[in-house]
């Protein structure tokens, strides 16, 4: 499976205290950092090819340069713990196995970019992990790796942890900070970027829980040998996930670049119960399906690009040859459509047309010409809204359609769903359940 680096302590008893982290060599990178000159710090991690592990793959070291050196306000570090996505299951365990890590990662990067405040914006929904990362937060505080002086004399460094409402939007970076600011979690214009108008109008940057957890790793190796760990051109290691119909549902720290086949086939152990493969959706619910001729694929932002979908959270979803495509999508749409915070027509709009249309064709009501109705509704939201919940809507119901369209066809030719198990409301077309 190759070095653990995340899940080095996953296996030991009480592996979230401070004690446990320094037995394995806790701290001893940020240690190094506070030697190293900020800008050393955020070029070790620019060469490393450190990329943003929350799905937008943006590589870190150059965000962390787009902080302008000439601005007088203070700075700010945002951690992305909302972990929103369906079917996404990873920062959660690391903020509930090993927050320090988590911990240490922001002090590094804090120092790179010269910010004595940091946010962890925590999904409101994970209560426990919450809990853990305070306690975690009290106990790197009294032991100086937080607060007064941890980045240096006369440097402090605080760290809170803000709980958000359960608002999927709140996922993007500025509407982040819209909630972090106590408004409404509705996401900004850009430009202006966050790292140079973020939280509180000052510079900021937005990182997810993943990309800063590697950040000790990287300042302990060096950008060259953490690189060197991955495989397929990718850098470092990477947590992968799959759920759904298969033998063996889980989470493992792999080389960045593993194929979604290993994934699938051996680390999930394949299709429960003999069943065929169908498809894959490859890192969370916004990402086009794959079919099964498709899968032989490095599990890389480039190469899931080059195949027409994204690596986004690296969390697969497998289905077998007993899904229905209709209903899976239906439900995806409902949830992009209950999701959309209606700033943006097109998602606003777009998102529950796309549910209606969904809901009339699994419910036996389709019309002849809904296939292409919807395929010209979701090419109208792409890219048409001011941050990607819209494409994150339309992508995947483009990919179902594309890929599926016979089943959809099925669906309005027999007026039913062949798949049974649904019970068929007359004349419904709204969005239920």
């Amino acid at each position: 499976m190759g070095e653990r680096l995340l899940t080095r302590n996953w296996g030991t008893p009480d592996s979230h205290l401070l004690k446990n982290y320094l037995a394995t060599g806790g701290y001893q990178s940020q240690k190094k950092a506070l030697a190293l000159e900020p800008a050393a710090i955020a070029d070790e991690v620019k060469r490393s090819g450190l990329r943003g592990m929350g799905g937008a793959g943006f590589a870190a070291g150059v965000k962390w340069g787009f902080v302008p050196k000439d601005n007088p306000k203070p700075r700010y570090l945002c951690i992305n713990a909302d972990e929103g996505e369906p079917g996404t299951y990873k920062d959660r365990y690391l903020m509930d196995r090993d927050p320090h890590m988590l911990l240490e990662g922001i002090a590094i990067t804090c120092r790179a970019i010269g910010a004595q405040t940091a946010f962890i914006y925590i999904r409101g929904e994970f209560h426990a992990v919450a809990q853990r990362l305070e306690a975690a937060i009290a106990e790197a505080r009294s032991a100086g790796h937080i607060g007064h002086n941890a980045l240096g004399p006369g440097v402090d460094l605080d760290v809170w942890v803000h709980r958000g409402a359960g608002a999927y939007v709140c996922g993007e970076e500025t509407a982040l900070i819209e909630s972090i600011e106590g408004k409404q979690g509705k996401p900004r214009l850009k430009p202006p970027f966050p790292a140079v108008v973020g939280v509180f109008a000052s510079p900021t940057i937005v990182n997810n829980v993943e990309t800063i957890s590697q950040v000790p790793h990287i300042i302990e190796r060096g950008a060259a040998a953490w690189k060197a760990l991955g495989v397929n051109g990718g850098s470092g290691t990477k947590l992968y996930g799959a759920s759904g119909r298969v033998q063996r549902p889980g989470l493992w720290e792999l080389p960045m670049g593993t194929k979604l086949s290993e994934i699938v086939l051996e680390h999930a152990g394949g299709v429960r119960d003999g069943k065929k493969l169908k498809g894959v959706i490859p890192g969370g619910s916004s990402c086009p399906v794959l079919l099964p001729d498709e899968i032989d694929v490095p599990m890389t932002f480039d190469a899931m690009m080059a195949k027409g979908s994204m690596l986004g959270t690296g969390c697969a979803a497998v289905l077998d040859e007993e899904t229905c495509a209709v209903r899976l999508c239906l439900r995806l749409m409902k949830f992009y459509a209950h999701e959309s915070c209606g700033q943006c027509t097109p998602c606003r709009e777009g998102n529950h047309w796309l549910a209606k249309i969904m809901q009339r064709i699994e419910d036996g009501h389709g019309q002849a010409g809904d296939v292409d109705l919807a395929l010209e509704v979701a090419g109208n939201i792409l890219g048409n809204t001011i941050c990607p919940l819209g494409d994150a809507c339309a992508m995947p119901a483009r990919a179902f359609l594309q890929k599926f369209r016979g089943e959809f066809e099925a669906h309005i030719r027999e007026r039913r769903c062949p798949y049974g198990s649904y019970t068929v409301r007359p004349g419904n077309t709204e969005i239920t359940g």
